[in-house]
């Protein structure tokens, strides 16, 4: 049997789901279905976009996607299929390699042919892997040098951070007649302290994509999209301390509880501290 990508098993799998009418409106993010493969957000990036230019789905003016049901009559023979088994996830264990080296302050050049063996993959599939990095902004291809990883620094986060307080404060003013509250309760329930420490920790980050996407302003949301995927994988990577991760979830409770009561002053103030202050890990770390 043909070996799927992760991209091609997520596309066909998502297929099958929507034409069986298995997946609300609400679950077609970034956030959400990333949480469901339980894979970095670049696949479900790709595999949305593969759908959109086969017609499956399309985005609305506010940048929500929606199925176009037309199109979804043509799979029905995908809805009875068997899914196969999702392949192994080498975009991620790459991802995680180099994040880690990135974070330790290493700027080193990979050569695809040793990268390759390294990982037990095609220089093709390996080469795609390191495209869509390029993409993230983690990796930049030199001729004849092979592909820098990006170095973590500091400065260049707190740099990140600045713009990203401006522009995210000025999308949630565009974006206040457009938030629809069932949809911030969802999120809202999405973020949840456990009572004990063996319980593992419920935390749904799509807030700041709807805000960006609802604020409906092309140049916000194109920073974001172009500047935003190298620092969502740190932000990511972060999230992986418990501590952190808990602090993260009460901001979100306290900036949603005053975005559902329309206390837009409170919900400035809280957004705000949460884009500053959210950072303890990385703020530790002095490259």
């Amino acid at each position: 049997m043909q070996i799927l990508t992760l991209t091609k098993y997520i596309k066909a799998d998502l297929i099958a789901r929507l034409s069986r009418d298995e997946l609300s409106p609400d679950a077609l993010t970034l956030a959400a279905l990333s949480d469901h493969y339980q894979v970095s957000v670049t696949p479900i990036y790709h595999a949305i976009n593969e759908l959109i230019e086969e017609g499956y789905l399309y985005r609305e003016k506010n940048r929500r996607l929606c199925v176009n049901q037309e199109k979804m009559s043509d799979a029905q023979t995908a809805a009875k299929s068997p899914q196969p088994a999702p392949p192994e996830d080498h975009f991620k264990r790459i991802t995680d390699d180099l994040l880690a080296m990135s974070l330790n302050g290493e700027s080193v050049f990979l050569r695809e042919m040793a990268s390759a063996k390294k990982y037990d993959i095609s220089r093709t599939s390996l080469r795609n892997i390191f495209n869509r990095l390029a993409g993230d902004g983690m990796l930049e291809h030199v001729p004849r040098r092979g592909w820098k990883l990006r170095s973590f620094n500091q400065h260049d986060l707190d740099a990140f951070i600045e713009v990203r307080v401006v522009l995210e404060l000025k999308a949630l003013d565009l974006a206040k007649e457009s938030l629809e509250k069932r949809v911030l309760q969802k999120i809202l329930d999405g973020n949840q302290v456990p009572e004990t420490d063996e319980e593992p920790l419920q935390i749904d980050n799509s807030l700041h994509e709807y805000l960006i996407k609802q604020s409906d302003n092309y140049y916000i949301i194109s920073f974001f999209d172009r500047h935003g995927r190298y620092f969502d994988l740190l932000f990511l990577w972060e999230s992986n301390d418990r501590d952190a991760a808990i602090q993260e979830i009460q901001q979100h409770q306290r900036i949603l509880s005053a975005l559902i009561n329309e206390d837009w002053t409170t919900a400035r103030k809280e957004l705000e501290f949460h884009l500053r202050s959210n950072h303890p890990v990385l703020s530790q770390l002095k490259r």
